[in-house]
């Protein structure tokens, strides 16, 4: 095996993320800007496979000079390299090297099965239609002028690096960015309000590229825990999101994790035998309003995550607050899930369900989120909190939060700034019978207030506030438009009427 040449070099962060979108750019025209993850994300995480193996051959080489063999050095290697498959070896193929560099990522992954399986994702490298050869070979150019090994770049670094790119990607993307990417700042104050513990096993359903398991390490070692003995599950079921989230742990230094691919509702893989793996924390942003996602199938559910009915085929909304709710831990399980407004109030099976949930005291608090926060979605989200073993003063009670003043206007989205987090978090934690604190609005709302409103979550019930108003606002409007539309067919029906008596006007 030949091995870089490239000269090793601290990098700076600014350094490496202008690499890393010089890689980017040096696929713009043949490729879809939506698209830019599936082919930089794996040459990316290739470059740094090899310059790793580099770095660990030359460890093993200091350490046993001569008396080094292949078995002795096979225990220094994070992953397994066949000969003819480093970095060196596609980057010097000069004609069919996207053919070289398929070849080379499959037998990678066939050597490492365990580790990396599907991890590279399903590009056709070999197709100079759709990847001319130019277009290759400048983005392996992009990465061959950095090396990615330890002694140059930290994992700190190139897990932030990651999350760069991911982020430039998602603004390329548009609305399709909210099949992989939640912004930070969202998962930041999620993560921090259902507070993971050294020693938690966490779960995401709906994984993405694994921003949210990556925020609960982080989490963990700011508070001064060891962020080794989580122990971080994810299921996904686009593959090239997946391999993404596989790699994007990977670069923040993880190794001990599951994320596997496929349907979550029709094929759960984060099992216990033949039932449900429970967990301590489950946390996600799913696809919201998906329809067709298997209700079919539950009425009858082996997993036992009809908790409280099946919800109706085209809205799976409560399909994924069952299934977290479901994988939940009996002792210390806490759920955390981004959800549109509509699961506050819509009737019908997810209003039943709604109750059921509710009589179950699983529901904890209800935060409703600014406006325009996600790339996915410009309508109003809130985060539900569920708790397995709630506090004894919340026993019977679910907390309203409104933070929808609490924001950065941006040009694009909306942000919350770490100040607005705080705030939010501190809010949930304490909990208080206070409206207006810290352009907060919060309340305590008992069992016998929310039957005697059907069990409609609605905010505008249970707070008085700028956004409640403007929500009744936008309701209103509704209402005039419909009841507008419904008058203007009955004049046109009485004139029909009046011309047919012969009136003529």
């Amino acid at each position: 095996m030949t091995l870089s040449t490239t000269e090793p070099g601290h990098l700076s962060q600014r350094q490496l993320e202008s690499t890393l979108w010089s890689a980017a750019n040096a696929l713009r025209g043949p490729v879809d800007p939506g698209d830019f993850k599936a082919y930089v994300f794996p040459v990316m995480f290739f470059k740094w496979i090899s310059d790793s193996w580099d770095h660990e051959h030359a460890r093993a080489v200091e350490d046993f000079g001569d008396a080094l063999t292949d078995e002795i050095e096979t225990d220094y290697h994070t992953f397994a390299i066949p000969g003819g498959c480093h970095w060196t070896d596609v980057i010097e193929t000069v004609q069919q090297t996207g053919a070289k560099l398929d070849a080379a990522l499959q037998r990678i992954q066939q050597a490492n099965p365990d580790a990396l399986a599907g991890v590279f994702g399903d590009v056709q490298w070999a197709n100079q239609e759709r990847l001319p050869q130019s277009s290759l070979a400048a983005l392996l150019n992009s990465f061959h002028s950095v090396r990615l090994d330890p002694d140059s770049v930290s994992g700190d670094m190139l897990g932030s690096a990651y999350e760069y790119l991911l982020r430039e990607f998602a603004e390329a993307s548009g609305k399709k960015a909210g099949e992989f990417f939640t912004p930070r700042h969202v998962v930041h104050l999620l993560v921090k309000i259902l507070d993971p513990k050294p020693g938690d096993t966490i779960a995401d359903p709906a994984c993405g590229s694994g921003g949210m398991l990556v925020e609960t390490v982080t989490a963990v070692a700011n508070a001064g825990g060891d962020p080794r003995t989580l122990r971080l599950h994810g299921q996904e079921i686009n593959l090239t999101t997946s391999a993404i989230a596989k790699m994007n742990l990977y670069l923040h230094g993880l190794k001990d994790f599951k994320v596997v691919r496929g349907d979550t509702f029709r094929e759960p893989k984060l099992l216990d035998g033949d039932g449900l793996q429970k967990f301590d924390v489950v946390i996600a942003n799913p696809p919201f309003s998906l329809q067709n996602w298997g209700a079919e199938g539950w009425a009858n559910d082996p997993y036992g995550r009809v908790v409280c009915g099946v919800p109706p085929a085209k809205n799976g909304d409560y399909a994924w607050i069952q299934h977290m709710v479901a994988s939940m831990k009996d002792d210390t399980g806490r759920v955390g899930v981004v959800m549109p407004h509509g699961v506050l109030s819509r009737g019908g099976k997810e209003g039943a369900i709604r109750e059921c949930l509710i009589r179950m005291d699983l529901l904890e608090a209800i935060i409703s989120l600014p406006r325009n926060l996600f790339y996915s979605t410009s309508i109003q989200v809130c985060l539900l909190i569920f708790r397995k073993q709630k506090p004894t003063e919340r026993q019977g009670k679910v907390l309203f939060i409104d933070a929808t003043k609490r924001f950065v206007a941006g040009s694009n989205q909306n942000v919350m700034s770490a100040e607005d987090i705080e705030v939010i978090d501190g809010a949930y934690k304490l909990g208080n019978n206070i409206e207006g604190q810290g352009g907060l609005s919060l309340r305590l709302v008992g069992l016998d207030e929310l039957e005697e409103n059907g069990f409609d979550l609605h905010f505008g019930r249970y707070l008085r506030s700028e956004s409640a108003a403007e929500v009744n606002v936008e309701e209103a409007l509704v209402a005039y438009q419909e009841a507008r539309d419904q008058h203007a067919i009955a004049e046109s029906l009485l004139g029909d009427k009046l011309r047919g008596a012969g009136f003529d006007f």
